[in-house]
């Protein structure tokens, strides 16, 4: 069963990794710089602070700790304990992946990039009101894309992305619990 997993997600792989064009390798290397995305982090900040004042407190560090959660668990739990190279440094699909921009480290399980771009954008999903269902869409369309590039750059398996964005949901999920909590108890920090 395992072995037939691990087939089909080196088939999913090598598909969509081999959907390559020069134009959409340097927006890809671009999606998956955590530096490019800076300007977005920030704006994101400020709106939150702007609309939401005092709640932004709690909101924006209930964020921090899910995407902090997400990062370290995927890079400094699971990534050593399944030790499961990236197919970059997979000898069975040497020659078959294409490799846009280096490496990164040996191990892939799970992503980084998806567990922490998941948690921002379920964590905004769950505690938003549906009055921001475009913002909420936006959010989990660049999760998706971010992740996505990860496969297409060649340092990802579909599964590494999947097994990402189902932890950064559930710190996210958490997160919401102990956002909606903290709110709910402490007048200071109801909307004025």
């Amino acid at each position: 069963m395992v072995e037939a997993l691990e087939k089909l997600d080196q088939e999913m792989f090598l598909f969509l990794n081999n959907q390559h064009s020069p134009f959409w390798d340097a927006i890809m290397i671009y999606t998956s710089n955590k530096y490019f995305w800076i300007p977005f982090y920030v704006l994101l900040i400020a709106y939150i602070i702007y609309r939401y004042r005092r709640q932004s407190i709690p909101m924006l560090v209930m964020c921090v700790i899910a995407i902090g959660l997400a990062d370290f668990i995927a890079s400094g739990i699971f990534k050593p304990y399944f030790a499961r190279p990236r197919p970059c440094y997979e000898e069975d699909l040497s020659g078959l992946v294409n490799i846009v921009q280096g490496c990164g480290g040996q191990f892939g399980f799970m992503s980084s990039h998806a567990s922490t771009g998941f948690a921002l954008a379920v964590f905004f999903n769950l505690i938003l009101s549906d009055r921001y269902f475009i913002f909420k869409i936006v959010l989990v369309a660049w999760a998706v894309v971010v992740s996505y590039s990860r496969i297409y750059l060649g340092v990802h398996y579909p599964g590494d992305i999947i097994g990402g964005a189902v932890l950064g949901s559930v710190l996210a999920f958490g997160s919401s619990v102990g956002y909606k909590y903290v709110v709910s108890r402490y007048s200071f920090f109801h909307q004025q």
